[in-house]
């Protein structure tokens, strides 16, 4: 059997869209799994395209999963198990700490390199 991919195509007002095609040949129907926290995500639809060889799929965003820290949504596909792709959000307090503490080393960094080139341009001159 061709293996299969899933390839983002959108995410908008809360929909995430994808396309799902098989490398190489063409295969049965994708049978795939959304899964949000080990629970299945409700509302998800696979549907033929107009592409040929090309399913589109579908599924709502939950509510649930827009809060404080990293969520992670998970497709994967039934017949193998494997992961298909996935979506995370990180949001909230945590996420401001990090980049607060991301945008201080870079700062801290760049200093550092500032100083060495200087300290180069005198002793090369």
């Amino acid at each position: 059997m061709s293996e299969l991919t899933l390839t983002k195509t959108r995410l908008f007002e809360g929909m995430w869209e994808g396309a799902l095609t098989y490398k190489g040949d063409t295969g049965p129907d994708p049978q795939v799994e959304v899964t949000y926290l080990g629970d299945d995500v409700d509302g998800c639809e696979v549907a033929l395209s107009d592409a040929p060889g090309t399913w589109r799929l579908r599924f709502p965003v939950p509510k649930e999963s827009l809060s404080d820290g990293v969520q992670t949504i998970i497709v994967t596909n039934k017949a193998t198990g494997e992961r298909l792709n996935s979506l995370s959000f990180i949001a909230g307090e945590a996420l401001a700490d990090d980049l607060r503490a991301e945008i201080d080393l870079l700062r801290a960094e760049l200093d550092m390199l500032k100083r060495a080139f200087r300290r180069h341009c005198v002793e090369t001159m």
